[in-house]
């Protein structure tokens, strides 16, 4: 399942961008492989981690759940548990470090549900890096919580009303800022996606997860688990969590997409922000419109890795509904008392199907990538809404 050099996964990924753009990365390639191998970076990505993140994250079992489900132990990968409430924050700190090494001084990036902007926003302030954070404008109504977070550490939040004004038209607009700056500045990209090398970048930054979870599970239970679960949208928590795994082939892949925009199970490949992957298309070509209740899986395409694990049969991925996912948000907050984020429901909701096929000896790991604190406002108000029919 190795990459290959240009970012290469199977016939998914690579870099399909204009040759002035081109250059830049080819930059950002070359230093990525040097400067992330170096012992004096290595060290402070780590001491980072350890004092500012908080790593590293408890793999809990939850006994309640487990015990409703009536099969495998399930147990959850508590990256909830990081400062700024998610995963977003591993790779954030290895980028804007890499930032600082090639001399930017200036950070950009994209965000959906928000937790990628303030996770940049916050480690851009730490770092005393100015910051633009490109965000839809529908997102933005969805997640002003993070909108306020992101302005109170310091970012500019520039909202974009072209396309559907989500995470795909957000990532358009940061593209377009790195074209015209690429001198000073550095896009610190959140997802596994974008032409090569960023699906790299985040994956090596993220893989921390299953490093961690791995070891975890083996002093727990004494052997490897069944199964993997994570949420996927772009696909860095999932990627994050399945990297070393993959060569294990007993351990089952899974992901758990939204069924409002399942790139995997219904998707085509395709050329999307310069690099090739399972893309939903409608008939004239243009990326379809998509529209999760959480707003950082609306997304009509994947990461070129996920793309290969997908159909090269080596990872398994479903689909759940909002619905679904609305159901385990609140299911987790009762039996466990972990409010999970919308996004990381998707995966609950998911897992719990899996744990039940498989024997009380057998154990199971499910990414919880976020909090829900940022959710809790959209649900409460749906849940009025539903009152009030």
């Amino acid at each position: 399942m190795a990459e290959e050099k240009l970012g290469q996964f199977g016939e998914f990924g690579g870099s399909y961008v204009p040759e002035g753009l081109q250059e830049v990365l080819d930059r950002l390639a070359d230093d990525f492989y040097k400067i992330s191998q170096e012992p004096d970076f290595i060290e402070e990505f780590n001491y980072y981690l350890k004092e500012f993140v908080g790593r590293e994250s408890p793999l809990t079992l939850a006994k309640n759940l487990t015990k409703k489900a009536g099969g495998a132990k399930i147990y959850l990968k508590r990256e909830d548990l990081n400062h700024t409430g998610a995963h977003k924050i591993n790779n954030v700190i290895g980028q804007i470090l890499l930032a600082k090494k090639m001399g930017a001084t200036r950070i950009i990036a994209e965000t959906g549900a928000g937790q990628h902007g303030v996770a940049t926003a916050t480690a851009c302030s730490m770092f005393d890096i100015p910051c633009v954070i490109y965000m839809g404008e529908l997102d933005m109504k969805r997640q002003e919580l993070n909108v306020f977070r992101m302005e109170l550490l310091g970012a500019e939040v520039v909202p974009v009303s072209s396309g559907q004004g989500r995470l795909k038209d957000a990532v358009d607009a940061a593209l377009g800022d790195l074209v015209e700056n690429y001198e000073n500045t550095f896009y610190l990209l959140g997802s596994a996606v974008g032409p090569h090398p960023y699906p790299s970048i985040v994956k090596h930054f993220q893989s921390v997860i299953s490093e961690e979870a791995k070891r975890q599970i083996i002093e727990k239970e004494g052997k490897l688990p069944k199964a993997v679960v994570a949420c996927v949208g772009g696909g860095s928590n999932a990627i994050g969590a399945f990297a070393h795994f993959i060569e294990e082939k007993g351990v089952r892949l899974i992901g758990a997409e939204p069924a409002e925009a399942p790139s995997l199970t219904e998707g085509v490949p395709a050329v999307l922000h310069g690099f090739k992957c399972l893309t939903l298309l409608k008939e004239n070509g243009e990326p379809a419109p998509t529209h999760s209740i959480a707003a950082g899986l609306d997304y009509p395409g994947i990461g070129p890795e996920h793309s290969h694990l997908k159909t090269s049969g080596r990872a398994e991925y479903y689909t759940v509904t909002g619905d679904e996912a609305l159901e385990y948000f609140k299911e987790l907050s009762r039996v466990e008392g972990i409010i999970p984020a919308l996004e990381s429901a998707h995966a609950i909701a998911h897992g719990v199907k899996v744990a039940k096929e498989l024997s009380p000896e057998d154990s199971i790991i499910i990414n919880l990538s976020g909090r829900g604190d940022k959710d809790v406002n959209q649900v409460f108000e749906m849940e009025q809404e539903k009152n009030n029919k």
